[in-house]
């Protein structure tokens, strides 16, 4: 039987962050607001983790914006995902993965417009052969269920297997509850900064590796 390998959408195979930093600089200016405003959307964002409806009604309040919550979130839930991008090393490593006779799933929590839009705009969509996002099938990472509809989605199971990600208690220790191997991705802003406190706290899982970079996960795998 084919082996699994789950990896994170977000600050995993794409830089979530850095496309949010850039969709934030259009915004601003499609508002005539200023470089404040992006910073001040950066440091509300929590890394995507703030609910969204929840930060445009204090970007409402903020700047003083006339369309209601619910237009400014689905109009970023479109908008967004324009903003992202994907390395070409990072589709030639899952396509690795897949030749070598290694199932690939994105295993990711979002919202099912926004995550779907990223996928197939970055053509990720095409490059593997599963998606489970949290808001299509009703569970969230790091309940295991979720790792088990991937593993069942792709015909596989999940002895074994891998998650590859940069949430040290989504993707690491759901992984590891999962039964899974780990690796665990150190993505920065564009700053230097860590992408989100989250990643640093006190007592987080140990990954069987951690890498700075997606594309040193590959041979890793590939070698197991």
């Amino acid at each position: 039987m084919p082996r699994l390998v789950c990896f994170d959408l977000d600050n995993t195979l794409i830089d979530r962050d850095g496309a949010f930093l850039k969709w934030g600089r259009w915004w601003a200016e499609l508002n005539g607001l200023g470089e404040s405003a992006v910073e001040w959307l950066v440091a509300h964002d929590n890394g995507g983790f703030r609910p969204r409806a929840e930060l445009f009604e204090l970007a409402r309040e903020r700047f003083g914006l006339a369309a209601p919550v619910d237009e400014l979130v689905a109009s970023y839930d479109e908008e967004h995902p324009l903003f992202t991008w994907v390395e070409q090393p990072v589709l030639d490593g899952l396509a690795e993965l897949r030749a070598a006779g290694w199932r690939v799933a994105v295993v990711t929590n979002g919202g099912t417009v926004q995550q779907n839009r990223k996928l197939e705009y970055t053509q990720i969509a095409d490059s593997i052969d599963y998606a489970c996002v949290s808001e299509t099938v009703g569970v969230r990472k790091p309940d295991r269920r979720i790792f088990e509809l991937a593993a069942t989605h792709t015909g596989t199971t999940l002895d074994d297997g891998w998650m590859v990600g940069d949430h040290p208690s989504h993707d690491i220790a759901g992984g590891i509850a999962a039964g899974l191997h780990t690796i665990q991705i150190g993505n920065r802003h564009a700053t230097g900064a860590p992408a989100r406190d989250q990643r640093y706290v006190s007592g987080a899982p140990t990954p069987d590796h951690q890498f700075d970079s997606i594309v040193e996960v590959f041979p890793v795998i590939l070698a197991g």
